[in-house]
């Protein structure tokens, strides 16, 4: 029996909702992103580095929303305390946002040093991405958490919505570094970014206790 594909009604806020909090969580000053940004700006490997963040992040956060779906799969109880431990983290993790918004910081790339090979290029982004325990902690954890307690029809489109996030953040940061760079080394900038990130990640964590209290 063939389910009813879901319409754009259902399928757009799952997307949306993957979209925003994989940006939420991707979008911060950290080594990961200074990296990306200095090749861009040497013009070094960009497109190998960028693809391999982005593919990365594809790998982690889909293999955290389906095996999150899976165990979480038969235990109600079980889906609904994730659901709670992940809106108060999304809380604090706005409430963090909201007082770096308070301070002034830049993300600045560094400067000087001698250009990388290939292999070089890559094994540090491997180093910047996947040695940092927070990677495991955004993607698989949470962002698997919260993917999973959408209905199975609507998990590949909150996939979806969180890989392409991650994908234009890497490909903006690499190929338009040039650009982008002056804009990133006002504190300015980052104190109204985190600003809207703070707000958005409280909005998801209020929506997620409504699904977990609900079941909605």
């Amino acid at each position: 029996m063939n389910l009813p594909l879901p319409s754009a009604s259902m399928v757009f806020p799952v997307f949306l909702q993957g979209l925003v909090l994989s940006l939420g969580l991707i979008v911060a000053i950290g080594a990961q992103n200074a990296f990306v940004l200095r090749q861009g700006l040497r013009r070094e490997h960009v497109a190998s580095v960028v693809l391999f963040c982005a593919l990365t992040d594809a790998v982690l956060i889909t293999a955290g929303v389906l095996g999150m779906a899976q165990a979480l799969g038969n235990s109600p109880g079980v889906a609904r305390a994730m659901a709670l431990a992940g809106a108060a983290f999304l809380a604090w993790y706005g409430w963090q946002a909201l007082l770096r918004a308070r301070r002034t910081s830049q993300l600045k790339a560094a400067e000087g040093g001698a250009g990388l090979s290939h292999g070089a290029a890559l094994a540090q982004a491997a180093a910047f991405t996947l040695l940092n325990p927070h990677v495991y902690l955004d993607t698989v954890l949470l962002v698997g958490s919260i993917g999973a307690q959408q209905p199975p029809g609507l998990q590949g489109w909150f996939v979806a919505g969180a890989c392409i996030a991650s994908l234009g953040w890497f490909t903006a940061l690499g190929f338009g570094a040039r650009w982008l760079a002056p804009l990133f080394a006002k504190p300015r900038a980052w104190q109204m970014l985190d600003g809207l990130i703070g707000a958005t990640m409280w909005l998801l964590a209020a929506l997620l206790v409504r699904h977990a209290l609900l079941g909605a």
